[in-house]
């Protein structure tokens, strides 16, 4: 069985990549692949320090390294409070560290069709269109880097197989099976299930909803930015403007809920969780931290000149 497509082994066969390596079932699985194929890859695993097998999970990534000659970059991070998001945004930081330090052109990750599923479940449940819905594409461009998901058209069932079959070793991480994690919900109640009755139909609806996707957001988006501001030409939808408002501020480890996406749509002007200014003026989109520091009158009339929205006016300032 072919798990990449042909497409996608020529463009990592052609780059320098950065696996995303966590020593669990998905990533043990794609390091094999990846070898298999003859694809260049180095690995980078974080340990947050929350579970004592992490430790192990940490010490097989060495011994994969050593034995298959791979680099490997370890991210030690202690959270006083762990939660999902927290750990993305952690995770995250540190490969593009390693990303930038090291000049690698594709960080590639492990999410597979059940993944792709639960959020598909997780987006319904709050209320969302086309542009949420799909939330995992195989490739993903950011601005130094490109994320790729080779595996995203594969169930967890297959890559199960393909180690027990060759007598791979794998993790199993413990907090896969609490339910207090709104992802695990989704997991064990609805999407597993649905998947082993529904896998080829669900495929196809996928591939018809990115094809819609892309319909929607064929017109390319420039987004400038200055630091910690960014802003882009407004689109005619505000569902357009919505979806890149929510895209930057994922970047940047903040993730907007169902209301907050309503409440930028009905106002135009908001602060969001007391730490993001966005704002939809005439022309543009602007997105930058919220600040609350004492503008001078002249610096207030230049912005007004210029159309700047209020809220965006003192982070400018600053």
């Amino acid at each position: 069985m072919d798990f990449i497509s042909l497409e996608t082994k020529n463009i990592l066969k052609k780059s320098s990549n950065l696996l995303a390596f966590s020593g669990g079932v998905d990533s043990s699985a794609l390091f094999h692949i990846l070898h298999k194929e003859k694809i260049k890859f180095d690995l980078a695993i974080v340990n947050y320090n929350q579970r004592e097998q992490s430790i192990s999970e940490v010490e097989y990534a060495k011994e994969l390294a050593e034995d298959f000659g791979k680099k490997l970059f370890i991210g030690t991070v202690d959270m006083d409070k762990f939660s999902e998001g927290n750990a993305r945004t952690v995770r995250y930081n540190f490969f593009e560290q390693v990303i930038e330090q090291n000049g690698y052109r594709n960080l590639i990750t492990a999410h597979q069709l059940n993944d792709k599923l639960e959020w598909f479940f997780m987006q319904f449940s709050k209320g969302a269109g086309i542009l949420e819905l799909v939330g995992m594409e195989e490739f993903e461009m950011r601005e130094k880097y490109r994320i790729v998901r080779p595996l995203i058209d594969i169930s967890k069932d297959e890559l199960l197989k393909y180690l027990n079959d060759r007598n791979i070793k794998y993790f199993i991480d413990s907090s896969n099976f609490d339910e207090k994690y709104r992802r695990n919900y989704f997991r064990h109640n609805f999407s597993n299930r649905f998947l082993e009755e529904f896998k080829s139909g669900i495929l196809k609806s996928f591939h018809y909803l990115d094809e819609d996707r892309f319909l929607l957001l064929k017109e390319p988006v420039s987004i400038e930015s200055e630091e910690k501001l960014f802003h882009f030409r407004k689109n005619d939808s505000d569902r357009i403007n919505i979806f890149y408002i929510d895209k930057i501020l994922k970047r940047n480890g903040y993730m907007l809920s169902s209301k907050q996406r309503e409440e930028i749509e009905s106002k135009r002007e908001v602060v969001i969780g007391g730490e993001w200014a966005v704002a939809i003026s005439i022309k543009r989109v602007y997105i930058s931290p919220h600040s609350k520091s004492v503008m001078t009158k002249e610096f207030k009339e230049r912005c007004r000149v210029r159309k700047i929205p209020n809220l965006i006016r003192p982070y400018i300032f600053d």
